[in-house]
């Protein structure tokens, strides 16, 4: 494989490696690990990192050599991984290619610590708790929903998932064997984590959606800035429907005679919002407690964000959306989902959001992270200005994401802390300052938490300081 082989192929899967760093290893070895606990990876050594020019390699047999002995002392469990040499432009290079999987989670092991490591594009950063316990289930060919509950069948009702079962496929759900079938229980009457999120009850308290139609273009305080706001909890059937009917009741319908007939034109298209709601239902990771997902409606887009990002460490905004494999993180979920018609079993939900936006300027949106993702749809009635220009989707808010979704993860940021500052940036956007006791007062937290966050800001060259104690965002 030549270098311009390399550089055509994806990069987020590539790592380049100027010289084998025999004193700091773990340099490369976390890229072993992460490669190993996402989708596999290559690394070249022999090119600079930063300008992928040709430095070659002294010694490459010794080098072959040390490569094994590291991943073999330095990563557990030993992962896949190839060794190979070749020549280009007359300098010697060194493929390390590494497999990924089965036996997850696989760690660098060294200097008295054990840490996972995850690809985040194209980045090999530490996992956090949430994706290493999705890890070591996936290590065990497990996934959450089918996790044994603290409940037993007859503990919780099922009225609705029954009705829903009979409405949707014309067959009974009343028996011990339907619960086995459906994947709801284990052969000794124990709900499994399925079974309780398609419960009446909704006793897992993470399962809730939270909708806001908020006034105008961003989000501000509950009581002064909303139109409409509900929280919802309970089967994951009735999330669907409540969140469904939620998004209906704060859209406007229009329609028109087109020839002879009449011609009906919503806000956003069905299909567009119950995919993504149906995505963030069956994807979401179930893990990540103190999370709900988040349906937030403004003047100009719909917002549909869901705790856990892509679940092979994949970067949704790096992707092409028309050739996404279906990877599901909750299989007995996505399958109750497909019987009941609500899904498709090949993956094509996100294309299908695309599609339903083909008679429209603007498109929808999905950017991505390890915490998170999101959905966002254009509203199609939104206009700008009295003139009739239609708003462009990519607004201060949605840049502003994006800077940020791509700096969380070096800088470890935690999901409090991420909603924190979105808050803030909401407040003030990239034409407010600010000052510390603006963020003791919008957050209600104390002088200490205040000036932390704003040290983390200032770290992530996210914001400056424009004179005295005043800062603003960076555009």
């Amino acid at each position: 494989m030549s270098l311009d082989e390399y550089e055509r192929a994806v990069t987020s899967n590539i790592d380049y490696k100027s010289a084998l760093e025999l004193n700091k290893p773990k340099s490369w070895l976390k890229s072993v690990s992460a490669f190993a606990n996402t989708k596999g990876g290559i690394i070249l050594f022999g090119v600079d990192d930063k300008t992928h020019k040709l430095v070659g390699l002294d010694n490459i047999q010794f080098l072959s050599e040390k490569i094994s002995e590291l991943i073999n002392d330095k990563i557990k469990p030993i992962p896949r991984y190839e060794i190979s040499t070749f020549i280009e432009e007359g300098k010697d290079l060194l493929e390390l290619k590494v497999g990924d999987g089965p036996l997850m989670p696989y760690y660098v092991v060294m200097d008295g610590r054990k840490e996972a490591f995850v690809r985040l594009g194209n980045q090999s950063v530490i996992a956090s708790e949430s994706i290493l316990n999705n890890l070591i289930l996936k290590g065990k060919n497990l996934t959450f929903d089918a996790l044994p509950s603290k409940y037993k069948v007859g503990d919780l009702s099922f009225t609705l998932f029954t009705a829903t079962v009979k409405d949707k496929t014309g067959n009974n759900f009343n028996d011990r064997k339907d619960y086995i079938s459906f994947g709801l229980s284990d052969y000794n009457d124990t709900l499994t984590n399925a079974g309780v999120l398609l419960s009446d009850q909704g006793v897992l308290k993470q399962s809730k959606i939270v909708c806001t139609r908020w006034k105008g273009l961003k989000k501000g305080i509950i009581l002064e800035d909303t139109l409409d706001d509900k929280e919802y909890t309970g089967s994951l059937i009735s999330l669907l429907s409540n969140a469904e009917l939620f998004i209906k009741n704060n859209s406007k319908q229009s329609w028109k005679i087109v020839g002879m007939e009449r011609k009906e034109f919503n806000d956003y298209p069905t299909t567009a919002y119950r995919e993504a709601i149906v995505n963030a239902l069956i994807h979401r990771d179930y893990q990540i407690l103190g999370s709900e997902i988040h349906v937030d409606m403004f003047d100009d887009r719909l917002e549909i964000i869901s705790p856990g990002g892509m679940f092979d460490g994949s970067l949704i905004q790096n992707l092409n959306i028309s050739n996404i494999p279906s990877m599901r993180r909750n299989i007995i979920i996505s399958d109750i989902f497909s019987r009941l018609h609500y899904m498709e079993r090949r993956g094509s939900g996100l294309s299908r959001i695309v599609e339903s936006y083909d008679d429209f300027v603007k498109k929808p949106k999905f950017i991505s992270d390890s915490l998170s993702f999101m959905v966002i749809l254009p509203n199609k009635s939104y206009k700008a200005d009295e003139s009739g220009n239609d708003i462009n989707i990519v607004n201060d808010n949605d840049l502003f994401l994006i800077k940020l979704y791509k700096k969380i993860e070096k800088f470890h940021v935690k999901s409090i802390t991420l909603n924190q500052i979105k808050i803030i940036f909401n407040e003030f956007g990239f034409n407010k300052s600010f000052v510390r006791d603006d963020i003791k007062k919008i957050l209600n937290v104390k002088d200490t938490r205040a000036t932390n966050i704003i040290s983390l800001l200032l770290e992530m060259n996210l914001i400056i300081k424009i004179e005295g104690t005043k800062y603003k965002f960076i555009k």
